[in-house]
């Protein structure tokens, strides 16, 4: 229940934070419940990916992919993360999911998400891979495609190492799912 309650939040919220722009960042501040530790009385491992998960919603919703991927019957979809958690978060500490829309290629766009506790230190990053599915065309868009659609100008600018090796580890594991 508490997930659909902080979805409801981030939801009912978002305008108030403005139109979400390319390059910029979404800051969502939450607390560490007691609904959300595990054995070590810290974040569990799988509240990360939700929480990133919020942090998407948020992004979409202010830059207008949610009514556009209505409105043309696509569907945004995660392709596969890479997490690392450097620092816990304990039990009741605040910290912030701080999301961005790094760049893209073809199909695919990474995001990040950085975990921030309140004195600013990181706690955890993750990378996310994903595209826009086009259900009627049985296909994933290209990105320049839902971009021109959201009438944005924005471009993308060249991955950094870290970011093509995560799209290259991604491929091959992908192709390793595929063929198992």
């Amino acid at each position: 229940m508490y997930v659909w309650g902080r979805m409801a939040r981030t939801m009912a919220t978002a305008s108030s934070r403005g139109p979400y722009r390319v390059g910029e960042e979404s800051r969502l501040a939450f607390r560490c419940l007691p609904i959300d530790i595990d054995f070590n009385l810290h974040l569990n491992n799988a509240r990360y990916m939700m929480l990133a998960d919020l942090g998407r919603i948020d992004i979409f919703l202010r830059i207008g992919l949610i009514a556009l991927a209505r409105k043309n019957g696509w569907a945004p979809m995660i392709g596969g993360l890479q997490v690392a958690y450097v620092r816990e978060i304990r039990l009741w500490r605040r910290f912030e999911v701080v999301s961005s829309i790094e760049t893209w290629e073809g199909t695919s766009v990474i995001g990040r998400h950085r975990f921030v506790l309140d004195g600013g230190e990181t706690a955890a990053l993750i990378l996310t891979t994903g595209g826009v599915y086009d259900r009627a065309g049985r296909r994933f868009l290209d990105i320049e495609e839902v971009v021109a659609a959201l009438g944005r100008a924005a471009g993308p600018r060249p991955p950094t190492e870290a970011e093509r090796t995560f799209m290259v580890s991604h491929r091959n594991l992908r192709e390793q799912a595929k063929a198992a």
